[in-house]
């Protein structure tokens, strides 16, 4: 009766364990399927953004040479208003030499009307000497004079008329020479003033027309720039989409592995009975042969000096005692926190502990836990996490750049099993295991990450 009733108990443990194993084969599978989507979903984001990104710098690019031209503009505007400053200043010049015409025009008809006058004095003389018959004689009048005061008198008259005359025809000769002098001043001044005027106007015009090309091509850079707007106004909408997406398939993700996290502690707690078993039956059968032995030695007190041979054991993995032990032995190469990174040149911050060792070298689990992850990811190449937990409290290590993955999404592994071998893969400069420990899930951005030496002594 306790035979077949330690039979039935075998067989449902056997059936339970089944049922678990292929339960977490299938999340597995499912877990794997999901992270598989969400790179290709993390791939489109990338493209989409590398799309955003083009879109972003074509119209940056529009705008300087918008900004360019309109700087230009600017400037044109700039000389236009210099320019009808002197046009208007030609203008204002103009106008005082119109004025300027204006008097002198009056001031011409004032010399014309005097020239005209000493015309008709001139010519009065000219009539009065023709009626006489000839030309006036000043020695006979001044012969005709009765006595000297007479003499003195008509020698007075007489240089009196000389003088006249000498003096109207001197005026008459210089009112002529300054009529045409001010004609010809007038003349100039206006005829340079026009030709200001008109090369300023052409001025104007040509910078008139420069400035109507530049707001074509402003305008045609405003069309541009607008529809690249709304080209990138798609592709964020569309990033958008995706990112959301993404986002619902992280809540996933993120869900299944805290299904496997509690399939992690789950294997703790029977870990610990299984130790607890062990431990009780260990002891319990230590007890069985002190007693044996006491018994023997009773029965045969003459054979004091035993022949038993201690058999020989093969020495297991240099596993650390604790909860962690080293993944692998090897030099530590760049530790946790801020650095240059080595192929992007950029301060970056190093979010794990990096061991050199040669492609192939052995990898180990640092602790026991269920594989979370075992494939390629990003710049980590091929990648193997898993999460653990540890006196009930959840941990994710993460082992990267690998050659080769030994274990399988949802597989137990123990602390120092082999999981695979160090590699060269993804965004690596020679062959080193990067080694990760977060505390709770892993995140690829947040605080999660934490430095390995607080936990493993390597």
């Amino acid at each position: 009766m306790k035979k077949n009733k330690g039979l039935l108990l075998s067989t449902m443990g056997v059936l339970m364990l089944s049922t678990t194993l292929s339960g977490t084969v299938a999340s597995a599978s499912s877990l794997k399927d999901m992270e598989n989507e969400q790179k290709v979903l993390q791939q489109k984001q990338q493209e989409l953004n590398k799309g955003i990104q083009s879109k972003s710098k074509q119209i940056n690019e529009k705008q300087t040479k918008k900004q360019s031209l309109i700087a230009q503009i600017s400037k044109l505007n700039g000389e236009i208003t210099e320019n009808n400053d002197k046009i208007r200043d030609v203008k204002e010049k103009i106008a005082e030499t119109t004025d300027e015409i204006t008097e002198l025009h009056a001031s011409i008809k004032a010399l014309e009307k005097r020239i005209k006058e000493r015309d008709e004095v001139l010519r009065e003389r000219m009539r009065t000497m023709q009626v006489k018959g000839g030309d006036v004689s000043y020695l006979d009048v001044l012969l005709g004079a009765n006595s000297f005061a007479d003499f003195i008198d008509r020698f007075s008259a007489v240089s009196t008329l000389m003088d006249a005359d000498r003096k109207i025809m001197t005026q008459q000769e210089d009112d002529i020479n300054q009529l045409e002098k001010e004609k010809q001043l007038v003349e100039k001044k206006l005829a340079e003033q026009e030709q200001r005027k008109e090369k300023l106007t052409d001025l104007k015009n040509k910078l008139e027309g420069q400035k109507m090309e530049k707001n074509k091509l402003v305008d045609q850079l405003e069309a541009e720039e607008a529809k690249l707007s709304k080209e990138k106004a798609g592709l964020e909408e569309e990033a958008h989409e995706t990112h959301e997406i993404s986002a619902d398939l992280e809540k996933q993700i993120s869900a299944e592995q805290e299904r496997l996290a509690e399939v992690a502690r789950q294997a703790e707690i029977k870990r610990k009975k299984e130790a607890e078993a062990r431990a009780a039956a260990a002891a319990a059968q230590r007890k069985a042969d002190r007693a044996a032995a006491r018994k023997s030695a009773a029965s045969s007190s003459s054979s004091s000096s035993s022949n038993v041979s201690t058999p020989t054991e093969t020495p297991a993995p240099a596993v650390s005692s604790g909860a962690w032990t080293s993944p692998a032995r090897g030099p530590l190469t760049s530790s946790f926190g801020w650095r240059v990174h080595p192929i992007f040149h950029t301060q970056k911050q190093h979010r794990g502990q990096d061991i050199g060792i040669p492609v192939g070298t052995t990898v180990v689990s640092a602790a026991d836990g269920v594989v979370s992850h075992a494939g390629p990811m990003g710049g980590f190449g091929n990648l193997i996490m898993v999460t653990h937990s540890i006196d009930g409290k959840i941990f994710t290590s993460v082992y990267a750049h690998l050659s080769n993955i030994g274990v399988s999404v949802g597989q137990h592994v123990g602390k120092g099993q082999f999981i695979g071998k160090s590699g060269n893969t993804g965004n690596s400069t020679g062959p080193h295991l990067h080694f990760e420990i977060h505390v709770g899930n892993f995140s690829a951005t947040g605080p999660s990450a934490v430095n390995p030496l607080r936990y493993v002594s390597f």
